[in-house]
C-alpha cells in the first residue's frame, strides 16, 4: 500500500497567515513552495485570518509577491465574518461605527451596510478590528456608541499578534478599551468563535478540510469547534511547552515545523507498552513525571511527547514543571 502524505486526505487547506504563511511582511521559509505545490495537487487554499485591518485585494497581493498562489477569492478575513454576523442583526444600510481600517470598512460596505466614525451618526453596531494608528479619538467614539446601546462586535479577540519584531498587541487587547470603558463584552466573530469558520466553509464549499495555524487558542481551539482536523506549526506563537499542556480543546490532530510537512508520510504516534512512540522516541509518565527517551528528530519526540502527556492529563492539562524539565534536556536540539 502506498504511504500517504499528511496532505492526501483533504481537499482544502484552510490556513491561518500570520506566523503560518509570512510573519510581519515576510515569508515564512519554505511557505510559499509548500503551499504551490499543494496548489498543484489540486488542493484548495483558502487564507483565513483573523486580522481584519487589510481587504482581501490587499491580502491576496502580498501573498502573490511572496510566491503564494493567491487571489482575493481565496481570503477569508475575520472582517467578513463579522460584517455577516451585523448584517443578519441590523437593518440594511444601517450606520455602524467602524474602529477599524479598510478591510472591515469594505466588508461592511459588501454586506450593504454603511461605515461611520462617530456616534453622531446613529450608529446601531460598532464593530473593532486591529489597524495600524488606531486612535484614542476613534475607540471614544466606539465607546459612546455602545454606551448608548449600539451592538457591540469584534472582529477578533486575539490578545497578540506575531510580527518580525516580535509580537504586539493584538485586537482582543485593544477591544478592552471600549469594554472596560462600558461594561459591555463584545460579540467575536474570528477564531475560535464559529462565525469565521462558517464565513470559510460558505466560501470555499469545502468537504474535508484541514485547519492550518501556529495558535492553540485560535485556530486549534477554532478547529476543534467546528469538528475538523488540524494541523500546528511551529513557525508562529505557540511553542513545544505550549503544545504538551494544552487542554483538550487546543490539542491539533497533527504537529509539524513548517508547511512543508504536508507533502511528507506523517510520522505514526503508536501505542508503546504502557507509553507511546514515535520513531526513534517513546515517552512515558512515571510517577506524575513525564519520561521521554530516544534519539532522532525532536519533533518526533515531541509528538511522542504530547500523546503520553494528553493521555495523562486527560480532560485538564499537564503541569508545566512536569513537562519543562524534559524540553529542556531529551529534546534541547530544539524542533527543527
Amino acid at each position: 500500500m502506498d504511504i500517504q502524505t499528511l496532505i492526501d486526505p483533504y481537499d482544502t487547506l484552510l490556513l491561518d497567515l500570520d506566523g503560518v504563511v509570512y510573519l510581519g511582511r515576510d515569508a515564512v521559509p519554505g511557505a510559499p513552495e509548500s503551499l504551490r505545490e499543494a496548489a498543484g495537487r489540486g488542493v484548495r487554499l483558502a487564507y483565513v485570518t483573523n486580522n481584519a485591518s487589510r481587504t482581501p485585494g490587499a491580502i491576496a497581493e502580498h501573498l502573490s509577491a511572496l510566491g503564494a498562489p493567491a487571489t482575493p477569492e481565496d481570503v477569508v478575513t475575520s472582517a467578513q465574518a463579522a460584517a455577516r454576523l451585523v448584517a443578519e442583526r441590523v437593518a440594511p444600510g444601517a450606520a455602524v461605527l467602524t474602529v477599524g481600517g479598510m478591510g472591515l470598512r469594505s466588508a461592511l460596505r459588501a454586506h450593504g451596510l454603511r461605515p461611520v466614525s462617530t456616534a453622531m451618526d446613529g450608529a446601531v453596531a460598532v464593530v473593532q478590528g486591529i489597524a495600524p494608528g488606531l486612535s484614542y479619538g476613534l475607540l471614544s467614539e466606539g465607546a459612546l456608541a455602545v454606551r448608548q446601546g449600539a451592538l457591540f462586535v469584534a472582529a477578533n479577540a486575539d490578545s497578540t499578534m506575531p510580527t518580525s519584531r516580535g509580537e504586539l498587541p493584538g485586537n482582543g487587547a485593544m477591544t478592552r478599551v471600549i469594554a472596560t470603558a462600558t461594561g459591555v463584552e463584545p460579540i467575536v466573530a474570528g477564531k475560535p468563535e464559529p462565525p469565521l469558520h462558517r464565513e470559510s466553509m460558505l466560501r470555499t464549499g469545502s468537504r474535508r478540510p484541514l485547519v492550518v495555524g501556529d495558535r492553540l487558542d485560535t485556530d486549534i481551539e477554532g478547529a476543534t469547534n467546528a469538528g475538523v482536523d488540524s494541523l500546528l506549526v511551529l513557525t508562529g506563537v505557540a511553542s513545544p511547552l505550549d503544545l504538551l499542556t494544552a487542554g483538550p480543546r487546543h490539542r491539533p490532530t497533527y504537529v509539524a515545523a513548517g508547511l512543508s510537512a504536508l507533502h511528507r508520510p506523517y510520522p505514526q504516534v503508536r501505542r508503546d507498552g504502557d507509553g507511546w512512540a514515535c520513531e526513534g522516541w517513546t515517552a512515558r509518565w512515571e510517577e506524575g513525571r513525564l519520561r521521554l527517551d530516544g534519539r532522532g528528530d525532536p519533533l518526533d519526540g515531541l509528538r511522542a511527547a504530547a500523546a503520553a502527556t494528553w493521555e495523562a492529563a486527560g480532560e485538564g492539562q499537564a503541569d508545566e514543571d512536569a513537562v519543562k524539565a524534559v524540553l529542556d534536556s531529551s529534546l534541547s536540539g530544539g524542533t527543527p
